[in-house]
């Protein structure tokens, strides 16, 4: 059986010298700008549809428009069809308007990026320039690591109890009275923290911390469009999603939804590579015990007659020999022949060649790996 307690236990401790296996932070950091510029596809897919169904729509309007007034002049009898199909267009053209003023409307209610930083609404933020912004951008994956380390050993129980916070008011006093949680390695610990629960099969506390990852993900964006210290976007990042429009809180839950979703893949797909891994350890000790005849000690073992286990657990040699005796020749040659092969019983060396097919009246010599418990 496949032992999955190993994977059901991580936790990132402090007192470790090297970065826990299933850290993988320099994969972390490629990991969310990837699914950031994924995210940012899928938007671009979105409007480029929206763009093609709006101009075959047009496009067919107005052909069905000239139609209609070419009907008319010449009296032909397609007017009902023409008509008919003029309102058709007509309404999938309010439709097509209608989710344009959606589109829009998220575009704008979308929090801090690229897009939405220069709002008229979002530039009456009131931010602290006092704070110079901490540039990380040019540390190699190495440098990125250690620091990651180190903030950890310094701040882990800290992190953990900001990833249990739900009120606003709670995490907002919370990162200003410890506010060096306020930064790149504080959002990649609470991924990883999503992870490592999500493979624990702890749905509902991944969720809980998801939650916090996505606010502390949305500060560093604001420090990062604002070119100023993530620490002086506390309050105005808090005071923006308290009194936030639906729209606004809507944007956020959709962001905090798609998080949670790249999380259980990813989870997937750990708890899959580490499933791999075992098989592939498990092969390769496999392939390392196989015996002279290529066979494996364990499941020649596994598969020999209770007297026969016997015998070999006690290394005992002339048990071993009087329950030959007594065994079908042709049985006791068959089981004798794979323990040969696969190296649970050497014949002694002055034997023949003939004299390794294990007949009954073989002289054993005990292997070194008789004991196969």
């Amino acid at each position: 059986m496949v032992d999955y307690s190993k994977w059901k236990d991580i936790e990132i401790s402090d007192d470790e010298d090297e970065t826990h296996p299933n850290i993988d932070t320099g994969s972390l950091f490629r990991w969310r700008h990837q699914a950031r510029l994924e995210r940012m596809e899928e938007k671009k897919k979105e409007t480029d549809e929206h763009v093609k169904i709006k101009s075959q729509n047009n496009k067919k309007l107005s052909e069905t428009k000239q139609k209609l007034a070419e009907a008319e002049k010449s009296g032909a009898t397609n007017m009902d069809e023409l008509q008919k199909a003029l309102k058709q267009l007509e309404k999938e053209a309010e439709q097509i308007t209608n989710k344009e003023e959606e589109m829009k409307k998220k575009e704008k209610s979308t929090p801090w990026n690229v897009d939405t930083i220069s709002n008229p609404g979002f530039t009456k933020t009131v931010i602290n320039k006092n704070l110079p912004r901490q540039l990380t951008e040019n540390l190699t994956d190495e440098q990125r690591e250690e620091n990651m380390r180190k903030f950890i050993k310094e701040n882990e129980k800290l992190l953990k109890k900001f990833g249990m916070l739900r009120r606003y008011d709670d995490s907002k006093k919370f990162l200003q009275d410890h506010n060096q949680l306020v930064c790149e390695e504080t959002a990649n610990y609470l991924v990883i923290w999503c992870i490592n629960l999500e493979m624990e099969e702890k749905h509902d506390l991944m969720e809980h911390v998801a939650h916090q990852t996505i606010c502390m993900q949305y500060i560093l964006e604001l420090s990062r469009e604002l070119s100023v210290d993530p620490r002086a976007c506390v309050s105005s990042f808090f005071t923006k999603i308290q009194v936030a429009m639906e729209s606004y809180k809507e944007s956020f839950d959709d962001e905090l939804r798609q998080f949670k979703i790249r999380i259980e893949k990813r989870a997937k797909e750990k708890i899959a590579e580490a499933l791999a891994q075992e098989e592939a350890e498990r092969e390769a000790e496999r392939q390392a015990r196989l015996g002279p005849g290529g066979l494996d000690p364990q499941e020649v073992f596994e598969e020999l007659p209770e007297e026969l286990q016997k015998c070999f657990n006690e290394r005992n040699i002339p048990l071993l020999q009087e329950t030959i005796a007594k065994m079908p020749k042709e049985e006791a040659a068959y089981h004798m022949k794979r323990c040969v092969d696969a190296g649970l019983w050497v014949p002694e060396a002055k034997q023949d060649e003939e004299s390794a097919d294990a007949t009954p009246n073989s002289t054993p010599t005990p292997a070194a790996n008789l004991d196969v418990d």
